[in-house]
């Protein structure tokens, strides 16, 4: 008696442990997003840097947004994007995850008539992705650019591979307005 007593605790040891080895799938968290620098750089030298820093992440400060420098009228710029979430040390560069999960990841640029952008980088299905664009303006004045980075969107809706974020659907990873001059 007591040895199947042993036998069966032996047994269902056995397919307990058996059964506990398997790795379990990894959980992809949201990424922490603190930090995004958009850096335009045009043909004749002149550059303009957006950013906005979140030091407290998710905490009571408000993220400080700036613009340098200002946009030549009836210039195109080459456009990039670094994320970073500055709350790990040293930063941990968060457009590199963008980058390997780029078939779940894209921005948008909203933007007035002043000016125009088109995406320079796409996934591996062919949809845009964003963290390479240019930026092209036309005449003289004021305006805002807001750039978002959606996580899942739907690339296959309407409008959404021409940079409309109307159908995009997703969740929203950052998001941030900047004014900029055109001069």
């Amino acid at each position: 008696m007591k040895q199947i007593k042993l036998l069966s605790f032996l047994f269902i040891a056995t397919l307990v442990l058996s059964s506990c080895s398997d790795d379990p799938e990894p959980i992809n968290d949201e990424e922490v997003i603190t930090s995004m620098t958009v850096s335009l750089l045009a043909d004749n030298g002149s550059t303009v840097v957006m950013q906005t820093l979140d030091a407290d992440g998710d905490g009571p400060l408000p993220a400080v947004v700036e613009t340098i420098g200002n946009f030549t009228p009836n210039t195109t710029y080459t456009g990039s994007i670094v994320l970073l979430n500055t709350l790990e040390n040293p930063a941990e560069v968060i457009s590199e995850e963008v980058k390997e999960e780029d078939d779940e990841h894209q921005f948008f640029f909203q933007h007035g008539n002043d000016i125009e952008t088109a995406y320079e980088d796409f996934d591996a299905n062919g949809n845009p992705l964003g963290l390479s664009f240019t930026l092209t303006t036309n005449a003289a004045g004021t305006g805002t650019l807001t750039v978002t980075l959606r996580h899942e969107p739907n690339k296959d809706a309407a409008g959404v591979s021409d940079g409309d974020i109307t159908n995009a659907g997703g969740s929203t990873d950052i998001e941030t307005t900047f004014t900029y001059t055109v001069e």
